[in-house]
């Protein structure tokens, strides 16, 4: 080979490695996929919520009787870099896998939540949508998500101003991604490296942009995988809060249990 063109050759390689195009997809789609639980308010259901808001909201009560049905169940959390270590590489995880994940800066995620991982020895996703951080009374505050990170947990990005990630061009994908990842990586110190669709919605035509801005890895909810980025695509599942702890445990299994499906 021409020492001219090793250069240009080495540029292709880094291109087509932080684009994702050299991921093994095939061998992501084959893994057994590690259950992914989702979680956004959790406090007791009002008289004003309508039924589409009680999706995504769980009560304490219920929440705390799940998480000590997965602690007596033998489950272990995982944090992204595990997880996405399992994925590319093969890398083995804990028995009985499962991550935890928080969406959209809710105070309860660290009132309610943070006190019962501590007590099962969980650790936990929280994907943050920056302009959520002292909103008000019911949002985190910077102190807090410092100690949750502090404490282990990972912070993630969930966009500036939960904006839908369909939508994202020009200077949108700076100002809705880059400035809020950036200021996240300034709060903890860590780097930001996973990201989490606003209201779960995604399209093939954008993902090569997270690639692009240095993501591992992003998350969805439960639509099928990307067969051509599974990486940018993983599902999870919204821990419902009408569910008992039979119907809770069926879920996980059933939506997680199939190699390759989805």
């Amino acid at each position: 080979m021409s020492k001219r063109l090793i250069p240009f050759v080495l540029l292709c390689l880094f291109h087509l490695i932080s684009s994702g195009q050299a991921l093994d997809n095939a061998a992501i789609l084959a893994r057994k996929q590690v259950p992914v639980l989702c979680y956004h308010q959790i406090r007791d259901w009002r008289p004003s919520d309508k039924k589409i808001d009680k999706d995504y909201i769980i009560p304490p009560a219920t929440f705390k009787t799940h998480m000590k049905m997965l602690a007596d169940s033998g489950y272990h959390t995982v944090l992204p870099d595990q997880l996405y270590d399992y994925l590319t590489k093969g890398t083995a995880l804990p028995t009985k896998p499962i991550m935890l994940t928080f969406d959209d800066t809710d105070g309860d995620q660290y009132n309610v939540a943070r006190t019962e991982l501590l007590k099962h020895g969980f650790k936990g996703v929280y994907f943050i949508v920056f302009n959520n951080i002292n909103k008000n009374k019911y949002y985190m505050t910077r102190p807090q998500l410092r100690q949750l990170s502090d404490e282990g947990n990972v912070i993630a990005c969930h966009t500036l101003t939960h904006a839908n990630f369909k939508k994202l061009k020009g200077d949108g994908w700076n100002r809705e991604i880059v400035v809020p990842t950036q200021k996240l990586e300034k709060l903890t110190g860590k780097p930001v490296k996973y990201f989490a669709y606003p209201y779960g919605l995604w399209n093939s035509a954008n993902l090569p942009e997270l690639h692009k801005l240095g993501f591992l890895a992003a998350f969805q909810l439960t639509e099928p995988r990307d067969p051509n980025d599974p990486i940018m695509t993983i599902r999870r599942l919204i821990d419902c809060g009408y569910w008992d702890t039979a119907t809770f445990s069926y879920n996980i299994n059933h939506d997680f249990g199939r190699i390759g499906k989805k």
